[in-house]
């Protein structure tokens, strides 16, 4: 059983994190910067960088929850699996993932990253559909996280971590294709999809299916996430980022997008998955397609982004808490149950605030 939880990084989904879980548990969030909202939770500040500020925090927790950058959560899994802490992230970055893991295998406590929204909530909900399956041909996950009113090119605004999407956008992408495991390039293989009416782009992006390919490997014969953007949005960080070499220089990229691309107050979450298959000897096909905006929880908007990644993970940490999930070691997002996510305290979330058809 948890009781005490500790939740380090405290922006737009840290913030909400620690303020959802707050309603269940005690809750002790610490940023770095000092804030001027009230929230329902104590705050400290303190370098989340530095391991001995670390260690003192989570001392008498019993779980910590990361919102911080994905450079910084290797050295807090490593402390929390050493000192028996409970460890859950959003990281979507595959070399952290791969880490995380090998700390795992030695740990007493649970280590599990990547429970955003993709990484995430998209395994959960893919695994779902293809457990209703009997032989699975093809699964294929989008996920868009947008400005409501587009403007300009790029048609997008940094509702989330701008170092976390600079780094989807450029790192490899794994999938299966033709039934075999490999790497592709991000940014390529764009489809067009259309979504309530309204068009999107979509394209391959890195750590959006987690462990997935390794869960399914011999079993599909076409796996692969892609993220979805307005029309126009490829081309130009394709321009950016490749054409213009800031691939090379990805604090300045980020200082650019920072510059251009204001925050809005409106914001769309779309979520789509599709899964091919044979389900009693008959070829069928199975899709979840839904939409979610900002929303209101105490007097306090939180923009779609915020909430549908802050309700995933505060989902998994009360699986875990309430003996739901297993307690110790690695945890797969694909191999919690969609049916008890979406009945939790927090995961019925989904289901409560999506967008009326």
């Amino acid at each position: 059983m948890i009781d005490k939880i500790a939740v380090l990084g405290l922006g737009k989904v840290g913030s909400l994190v620690a303020t959802l879980l707050s309603s269940k548990y005690d809750v002790v969030g610490m940023d770095r910067d000092e804030t001027d909202d009230t929230f329902p939770f104590t705050i400290k500040n303190g370098d989340v960088s530095n391991d001995d500020t670390i260690r003192k925090f989570l001392k008498d927790k019993q779980a910590v929850v990361s919102c911080l950058p994905y450079f910084l959560n290797i050295k807090i899994a490593q402390t929390a699996a050493e000192m028996g802490v409970h460890y859950f992230d959003l990281t979507e970055d595959v070399p952290t993932l791969n880490a995380i893991r090998d700390i795992s295998k030695n740990s007493k406590a649970v280590l599990a990253p990547q429970c955003g929204l993709a990484p995430g909530f998209i395994g959960i909900l893919g695994a779902g559909l293809y457990a209703e399956f009997s032989e699975i041909r093809s699964v294929k996950l989008r996920v868009g996280a947008l400005p409501l009113h587009p403007m300009g090119q790029l048609g997008y605004s940094f509702t989330w971590s701008a170092e976390g999407v600079i780094n989807e956008y450029l790192n490899d992408a794994e999938v299966i294709h033709n039934g075999q495991r490999k790497m592709v390039s991000s940014l390529d293989d764009v489809e067009t999809i259309n979504i309530n009416g309204r068009q999107y782009e979509a394209f391959s992006t890195s750590g959006g299916l987690g462990t997935m390919c390794e869960t399914l490997d011999g079993k599909v014969d076409t796996l692969n996430y892609k993220t979805m953007r307005y029309p126009g949005h490829r081309d130009g960080m394709k321009l950016l980022l490749y054409d213009l070499q800031l691939k090379n220089d990805r604090k300045l990229a980020k200082e650019i997008l920072n510059n251009a691309l204001p925050l809005v107050d409106e914001d769309i979450v779309l979520v789509y998955a599709a899964v091919e298959g044979k389900i009693n000897g008959s070829l069928r096909r199975k899709e979840f397609s839904e939409s979610y905006r900002k929303i209101n929880l105490d007097g306090k908007d939180w923009r779609a982004i915020s909430w549908t990644t802050a309700c995933s993970i505060s989902s998994v940490v009360d699986l875990v808490s309430e003996g739901l999930l297993k307690n110790k070691g690695f945890i797969k997002q694909e191999d919690i149950p969609l049916d008890v996510f979406l009945q939790s305290h927090y995961g019925s979330m989904y289901e409560t605030y999506k967008d009326p058809k």
